[in-house]
């Protein structure tokens, strides 16, 4: 898995040096007030809440179910009266995950909560759809009414030199929230000027297949540093209570998943992990020299082969 960069540091971090403190428009803020935008800034919390009890059994009797003449009830009868080692449920459970049979991984369910995230992030985690549920912190019904709201900011911010100009911008935002809110304006009105520092929180039930699938996209190194991080640390979760299912969480280069990467050669040659995994050229490469016919783009022929061999 690739080392997610750390996306947020931590309340007793040091203080800027005044050298290095921007400012938006010519107004600097005190060093009381400075040290307090520092103070204010969010803190990532990954925790897993919950998952489903007997995960190996259960998974183990949704696989055989398809594979064997036992009934549902007969495989879990053998389980229970242990007819059926652990060992022999781990061997038989990673043979059929490197098969791509993904529908019984379904029945496997984790709840996760996760705090002090930006929007920005909350923006990309929720375009899953498929397999997992998400409550999130209401920016609607929330007011925040903390003297300096807290927020996300990158490390980039900090190596530009351009931290205190952030965190000034951050502290003028917090300040013209409070008076909107002060001045009787509603919070879900309030919240148009909250940028996408700002922080929220989820609570997320999720499978264990639509995990693989964050997994593949989200610990690749293009995806962004803070999604990253979170899914690094909710599969750290996951690997703490159930190490045998965390063995193919993995970025989609992993030798637990497709083995090769499919993002463009450029970017391919950028990562660190290309050094130890295929680009999908050089596989193509290989069959063009090794294999039996030449690889060529899919025709209107090979599509009638197709019909005709299934009489369509």
């Amino acid at each position: 898995m690739p080392r997610a960069r750390r996306a947020i540091r931590p309340c007793a971090q040091r203080r800027i040096p005044d050298d290095d403190r921007g400012h938006a428009d010519g107004v600097r803020l005190s060093d009381e007030a400075r040290d307090e935008a520092v103070n204010s800034r969010a803190t990532m919390q990954v925790k897993l809440i919950d998952h489903a009890s007997v995960p190996l059994e259960k998974l183990y009797a949704a696989f055989r179910t398809c594979y064997s003449s036992d009934t549902p009830i007969e495989i879990w009868r053998k389980i229970e009266a242990e007819k059926i080692s652990r060992e022999r449920i781990r061997e038989f459970i990673g043979e059929r995950l490197k098969t791509g049979h993904g529908s019984p991984l379904e029945q496997i369910v984790f709840w996760f909560a996760i705090a002090g995230v930006s929007r920005s992030l909350s923006h990309q985690f929720v375009r899953h759809r498929i397999g997992i549920s998400f409550e999130q912190q209401s920016q609607r019904y929330v007011k925040f009414k903390q003297e300096r709201l807290a927020f996300v900011m990158p490390d980039s911010w900090e190596r530009a030199g351009l931290a205190g100009d952030y965190e000034d911008l951050l502290a003028k935002t917090s300040e013209l929230y409070a008076k909107a809110l002060k001045a009787g304006i509603a919070a879900e009105d309030a919240r148009f000027v909250l940028p996408n520092a700002a922080p929220t929180n989820f609570h997320v039930m999720v499978n264990f297949a639509e995990m693989l699938h964050i997994c593949d996209l989200r610990l690749c190194v293009r995806a962004q540093w803070e999604i990253r991080r979170m899914v690094a640390l909710m599969r750290a979760e996951i690997k703490r209570v159930l190490p045998e299912l965390a063995l193919s969480l993995q970025p989609k280069c992993g030798e637990n998943r497709m083995g090769y990467c499919d993002e463009s050669l450029e970017d391919w040659q950028k990562c660190p992990l290309g050094k130890v995994r295929p680009h999908k050229s050089s596989l193509f490469e290989l069959y063009e020299k090794y294999g039996t016919r030449k690889a060529r783009a899919l025709g209107d022929e090979e599509f009638r082969a197709v019909e005709e061999k299934e009489q369509l």
